[in-house]
C-alpha cells in the first residue's frame, strides 16, 4: 500500500485524513422556529459531517433557543446570510417558500424544499425531483432543488408504491384512505381547537368531504405512476404530540397470495422501510426516520382487496428526517447519515 511522504515534517496522507473529518457542510434552515424547523435545527446539530449556518425565524428574530443540545439564535429571514451556505432547508410555510428557494439559488446553495410550493398537483410551474427518496433517488442526487413531500403522502405513497409500479391497482378503483396524525402536524401557530384539553382523550376528522390539501399531491403522484385510481382520504386527529398511522384500503386488478412478499421485494435493501407482518404502532416510529408497513389480504368481500397499515414518525419520515435524507444525496453523502434508524 502506498503511504505518502511527510512534507515540512508532516504526513499528508493523516492531513487529507484530517480534512476529510473536519470539512462540514454549512446548512442553513429556513423557518426553523416551526416543529419541522426545529427538528431540522437538531438533526444539522448531531450530523457529523454538517453544521448550522443560520437558522431564520421572523417571529423569534433575536431570541436564542436550545435545540439539539445547543443554542440557536434566530435571524430575520432578511439577515440570511444565504451565500455562508452550501445546502438550505426551507421550512417556510406555504405559499411564502419558493421565493426564498429562488434567493438560495441564486446565492449558490442547493435547496430542500418542505412547503407545498415547488410539490406536484399544487401548479408549480417549474418541475423539480419529488423527494420521496426510494422513488426518486437518483433525481435527487443529480438536482438542486428538491420538492420534500408532505407527512401523510409520505406514508400513503411509501404504503402504496409496491402496487402502483406493478400495476395491481385495480382500473378506475377506489382506494380509501384513513390516516390519523398527532398535532404536530398541524403546525406551530396556536389555535384553540389545539389546546390540550381540546385534543386530550378525543379523537376526531377533520377535512372531511375529500378536501384536505395534501389529496392533489397525492393524487398527482398516482397519476404519474400510471394508476387511474379514485383517492378517498380522511384524516384524523390523534391526542398524541407525533406521528401518523394510515389504514388503506386497496381495490386489486387480480388476487394477491403473498402481499408482504411484494413489499419486502420491493423494497429490499431500504434503510428506512420497515417491512413487516405486525400491525404497526406510532410506537415503533417515533423519533426515527423510517415507515413502517404491513399488508393483509381483506377476508369476505366480492373483490380481492389488501388492507395496507403505514406508520411514519410526521416530523421526521414526514418532514425533517427526509428532508435530510434528501440533503445528504444532494451533498454526494451517505443517505443514512446523521438519521436515526
Amino acid at each position: 500500500m502506498w503511504v505518502p511522504a511527510p512534507v515540512c515534517g508532516i504526513d499528508t496522507g493523516v492531513v487529507r485524513v484530517y480534512a476529510w473529518i473536519v470539512h462540514k457542510v454549512s446548512i442553513g434552515v429556513l423557518g426553523a422556529s416551526g416543529y419541522a424547523g426545529r427538528e431540522l435545527c437538531a438533526l444539522v446539530a448531531r450530523h457529523p459531517r454538517a453544521e448550522l449556518a443560520f437558522a431564520c425565524a421572523n417571529e423569534r428574530r433575536g431570541e436564542t433557543a436550545r435545540i439539539g443540545g445547543r443554542e440557536v439564535t434566530f435571524l430575520a429571514s432578511d439577515d440570511a446570510p444565504l451565500e455562508r451556505a452550501t445546502l438550505v432547508f426551507s421550512a417556510l410555510p406555504h405559499g411564502a417558500s419558493r421565493p426564498w428557494v429562488d434567493a438560495a439559488r441564486g446565492a449558490g446553495a442547493k435547496v430542500v424544499d418542505l412547503s407545498a410550493d415547488l410539490r406536484p398537483g399544487n401548479g408549480a410551474a417549474c418541475q423539480v425531483p419529488y423527494g420521496l427518496t426510494e422513488l426518486a433517488r437518483e433525481d435527487v442526487r443529480a438536482a438542486d432543488v428538491v420538492a420534500n413531500p408532505g407527512c401523510y403522502p409520505t406514508a400513503v405513497l411509501l404504503a402504496l408504491l409496491p402496487l402502483l409500479t406493478r400495476g395491481l391497482i385495480a382500473g378506475g378503483g377506489c382506494v380509501s384512505i384513513a390516516a390519523a396524525s398527532g398535532v404536530t402536524g398541524a403546525g406551530f401557530t396556536p389555535r384553540r381547537d389545539l389546546l390540550f384539553a381540546e385534543v386530550s382523550e378525543d379523537y376526531r376528522p377533520y377535512a372531511v368531504g375529500n378536501v384536505h390539501r395534501h389529496l392533489a399531491e397525492m393524487s398527482a403522484m398516482v397519476r404519474a405512476l400510471g394508476s387511474d385510481a379514485d383517492l378517498v382520504f380522511t384524516p384524523h386527529l390523534l391526542p398524541v404530540s407525533r406521528g401518523i398511522l394510515a389504514t388503506i384500503t386497496v381495490p386489486l386488478a387480480e388476487p394477491v397470495s403473498d402481499p408482504i412478499g411484494i413489499w419486502r421485494a420491493h423494497y429490499a435493501g431500504e434503510p428506512f422501510i420497515e417491512v413487516t407482518s405486525d400491525v404497526p404502532a406510532l410506537r415503533d416510529v417515533v423519533h426515527r426516520n423510517v415507515a413502517r408497513i404491513t399488508a393483509h389480504v381483506a377476508a369476505g368481500v366480492r373483490g380481492p382487496t389488501l388492507i395496507v397499515i403505514a406508520a411514519i414518525d410526521n416530523l421526521m419520515k414526514g418532514a425533517a428526517g427526509q428532508a435530510m435524507q434528501n440533503g445528504n444525496l444532494l451533498m454526494g453523502l451517505d443517505e443514512t447519515m446523521g438519521l436515526p434508524a
